[in-house]
């Protein structure tokens, strides 16, 4: 593939980078804090974090600013960013039934244990333009705040707890499908090794947990239309903050805060390949960084169809799935397109002139020859 310079070269490509800068003040509002990103934008962040791969919600706020709001760009800026930090340490796998709640549901089961906990959702809300937003202010929030604290009554409050998860109910009873003895139970990080398919499923679920949101939901609601092979049920989606631990060089494990992410574990039925085999419920999982309840069950959708290779079936394809939900690749290879192919372009229109000009050529030459007789006269 042939590419050539920009006409002016590093020249031209400051004075574009003034450009973005300048469409980004002209109009000469405040400047964003980013701290006010972070608080009031915190699912963009959320989703920053999770698709650039880097648990950096301050970094993430200024990857935003940056990118004046554009997710895809703040997100390759924080990839970019993670290829200049040393990695020393490998955290601990995380226990998410350690996980401080802050939202807990579950489709499948009515009661389940310690409650609903619906939390920060716009689920049960109505979408509709709060106007009165435009005329905000600091007063305003402050007094939000206290009219919300009132209501609370510290003399009250719960002990701070753990829950029991919803597929403990199932596992009781037996009827969750076993992990079967030869799926690939390798632990890779595909940070520092290229993926190679059939990709073991940790790669699987590390490449999908860094995923672009729609790419992942239009596969995964693709598997529900019933162009893959599963339809589940939300047996649990939690959001909260977990403790991160971590080995030190002495072998001891340190604690060094909390992340907050979202799980979910979906279940549906799973096909019987045998005559009288006994049905069973089977788990789809997903985990990613913040709130983002549509990418962590869009992750659990996936994670069930990619168990079920289908190379017919887009969902059941990791392949597929894998490749073309990676929002930074894919965001990449698109983009490039704009960048100069003239010498490519123009070898290409060079032959089908070419063609065109043998091709009209021959149509002249096998054009039949016409003979006329002479006028007889009477």
């Amino acid at each position: 593939m042939g590419y050539v310079a920009v006409k002016g070269g590093s020249d031209a490509i400051h004075h574009a980078g003034e450009l973005v800068e300048f469409y980004r003040v002209k109009e000469g509002t405040t400047p964003l804090e980013v701290a006010q990103i972070s608080a009031q934008l915190r699912l963009a962040v959320d989703k920053v974090i999770g698709e650039g791969g880097l648990y950096a919600p301050e970094y993430a706020a200024i990857a935003l600013k940056q990118a004046e709001g554009e997710v895809f760009e703040a997100a390759f800026i924080l990839r970019a960013f993670i290829t200049t930090l040393e990695r020393r340490y490998y955290a601990e796998p995380i226990q998410t039934r350690e996980m401080f709640i802050r939202r807990k549901i579950s489709a499948s089961f009515r009661e389940i244990p310690g409650g609903q906990v619906l939390g920060p959702t716009r689920d049960y809300t109505q979408r509709i333009m709060d106007t009165a937003k435009v005329n905000e202010t600091l007063e305003d929030m402050k007094a939000f705040l206290q009219k919300f604290e009132s209501r609370l009554d510290k003399n009250h409050l719960q002990e701070v707890t753990t829950y029991a998860k919803v597929i403990d109910l199932l596992k009781r009873e037996g009827l969750l499908q076993s992990v079967a003895g030869d799926e690939d139970r390798t632990l890779k990080d595909i940070t520092r090794e290229a993926i190679r398919f059939p990709a073991p499923r940790s790669a699987r679920l590390q490449m999908m947990s860094r995923a672009e949101t729609g790419g992942l939901m239009a596969l995964g609601y693709s598997s529900m239309r019933g162009f893959g092979s599963d339809h589940p049920t939300v047996a649990e989606l939690r959001y909260g903050t977990v403790p991160l631990r971590i080995k030190d060089p002495g072998g001891r494990i340190r604690y060094v805060g909390k992340i907050a992410v979202t799980e979910a574990e979906m279940i549906s039925m799973k096909k019987q390949s045998k005559k009288g085999e006994a049905p069973l419920y089977g788990i789809g999982y997903g985990l990613c960084f913040g709130q983002n309840d549509t990418k962590a069950i869009c992750m659990g959708i996936l994670d069930r169809t990619m168990r079920a290779p289908d190379p017919s079936s887009p969902p059941n394809d990791q392949e597929f799935v894998l490749y073309h939900t990676e929002g930074i690749e894919s965001m990449g290879f698109t983009n490039h397109l704009k960048l100069p192919h003239y010498v490519t372009f123009q070898a290409g229109l060079n032959n089908v002139r070419a063609a065109v000009k043998r091709s009209t050529q021959n149509v002249v030459t096998s054009a039949p020859t016409v003979t006329t007789q002479p006028a007889v006269t009477p």
